[in-house]
């Protein structure tokens, strides 16, 4: 019996390796040349076989699946795409009206220096004026005799007698000295000298 058997399983080995050998091994080679012809003779075998595939009933369910699979991924992938487009479209929005604003900022920064440059030249003209007027109230104290201008001198704040006599000519200066009494050419003398110090 174990003779048998191994006879069956002899039998069944050989008819498995004449498969093989005979049938299977030629079959592939003949596959492979075949796809290698095919290929140089510039034929899609697998284009061609997918088409057949489709044909095939339970295949062309699987690629209808893989096919809305494949659409509905791609509808997902658009609404993503879209919802980016509009957050990047509010971002720009956001950043115009950033931009506007420091427009207007900028716009108003350059009316308010030229606002203040006006008061700067208004005021450097008012100073010119008044160093204009000082200037002639200077000379008409150099052109009114010495003792007609001592009195006066001695009548004003020392503030105001000090910045006249310090413009005066020196000879003006002296002769006006002259004609005040010693207290008050002495006060102004020291209140002169104190001024020229400090300069």
């Amino acid at each position: 019996m174990d003779n048998e058997l191994e006879a069956k399983q002899t039998k069944k080995g050989k008819s498995i390796q004449w498969f093989i050998f005979v049938v299977l091994i030629p079959l592939l080679f003949t596959v492979i040349v075949a796809l290698i012809i095919c290929f140089i003779a510039g034929v899609n075998v697998f284009g061609i076989a997918k088409d057949i595939g489709q044909k095939i009933p339970f295949i062309e369910n699987s690629s209808q699946n893989n096919a809305s699979n494949q659409k509905s991924a791609s509808e997902s992938d658009l609404i993503n795409l879209q919802a980016q487009i509009k957050d990047r479209e509010a971002q720009i929005e956001e950043l115009k009206t950033n931009l506007d604003s420091k427009d207007k900022d900028i716009e108003q920064a350059k009316l308010d220096n030229q606002r203040l440059q006006q008061q700067i030249d208004d005021l450097n003209a008012n100073k010119k004026a008044s160093n204009l007027a000082f200037k002639d109230i200077i000379k008409t104290y150099e052109t009114m005799s010495p003792k007609k201008v001592a009195p006066i001198i001695t009548k004003m704040d020392d503030t105001e007698a000090i910045k006249i006599l310090g413009d005066l000519k020196a000879d003006a200066l002296a002769a006006i000295m002259e004609n005040m009494n010693p207290k008050d050419a002495a006060k102004y003398t020291q209140l002169l000298s104190n001024e020229t110090a400090t300069k």
